[in-house]
């Protein structure tokens, strides 16, 4: 007699809940049942998985060991269903979307917009959290697609070009620079008061090494973790700040002026993992960005 899949669950949900009658439960199960179940693996591999001696259940050496191929065949059976059941015309579908917080204010909202009036049977999760969690998930199997910036990807991302994000400095209402038009130099800096985005944030780290490449240390008199709140700091203070000019174009109060050197740009990419099976919806979703971005001008140069 070989394992079967019931035995597979039935022991992953034991050692999730620690507790054979919660396991049950969850299962909709009797405890007998299931405790007859585990045994009977048990049996088969003619090894003890669990230590019952304790309050709570828990996984032996041998069980840790096993579990972990159980839990990765039932993934690989999970990903074999979805293809059988994806259904190629998107009447229906999952797509699992990480963006980070940058993208938020300017371009999760009509890329989905776009996406959801094509494909209005497929579920969208778009999460929004830092490019270094994004491939982490990505490789865990947690998302489908991440939308981030080129760099040194973790091995096993791999990253389509969308388009390229220009920065500028950016100043509110009650800023001296409102109507400057001849360029600050970059050393200018040093005597204005900014508001940046927190170091979490990707484009406050870009930020940084190009300020850090020209010598400036930039005297930093406020931080937010939030665009829309950087955005309300600077439109009703006399701080700068350093922006996508996607944002600052939808802002009327807001302002760019001119520097030199310019901000380096940058590629925004939509991620995924390599060799793997992705889903009509990812597909059809990597479809429609590539074609979106150039279509609203937002091009790669």
């Amino acid at each position: 007699m070989k394992p079967e899949l019931r035995h597979l669950r039935y022991l992953l949900a034991v050692a999730e809940h620690g507790n054979f009658t919660r396991a049950a439960e969850g299962l909709r199960i009797s405890q007998p049942t299931l405790s007859q179940q585990v045994r009977q693996l048990e049996k088969i591999l003619g090894v003890q998985l669990l230590d019952r001696t304790g309050r709570t259940v828990r996984l032996t050496d041998a069980g840790t060991a096993y579990a972990h191929y159980a839990q990765r065949a039932l993934q690989d059976l999970a990903a074999g269903e979805q293809a059988v059941l994806d259904v190629q015309n998107l009447s229906r579908g999952h797509l699992r979307l990480a963006v980070t917080p940058t993208f938020t204010a300017y371009l999760t909202g009509p890329l989905v917009a776009d996406f959801y009036a094509r494909y209005p049977g497929i579920t969208l999760d778009v999460r929004e959290m830092p490019q270094t969690r994004i491939e982490a998930d990505l490789l865990s199997d947690r998302i489908d697609l991440g939308i981030a910036f080129m760099g040194a990807h973790h091995p096993g991302i791999e990253a389509t070009a969308l388009f390229t994000e220009t920065l500028s400095l950016v100043v509110g209402p009650y800023h001296p620079d409102t109507q400057r038009r001849d360029p600050l130099t970059i050393t200018d800096l040093r005597e204005r008061h900014l508001a940046l985005l927190s170091g979490d944030f990707a484009t406050r780290q870009h930020i940084d090494q190009h300020l850090a490449e020209h010598h400036v240390q930039p005297r930093i008199a406020m931080e937010a973790n939030s665009i829309n709140a950087l955005t309300e700091i600077v439109t009703r203070t006399p701080l700068a700040t350093v922006l996508p000019d996607a944002i600052t174009r939808g802002h009327p109060h807001l302002a760019p002026v001119p520097l030199s050197p310019a901000l380096p740009s940058r590629t925004v990419t939509l991620l995924h993992r390599e060799s793997t099976y992705q889903s009509a919806a990812a597909r059809a979703f990597t479809n429609r960005a590539t074609n979106w971005a150039p279509a609203h001008g937002f091009n790669l140069c």
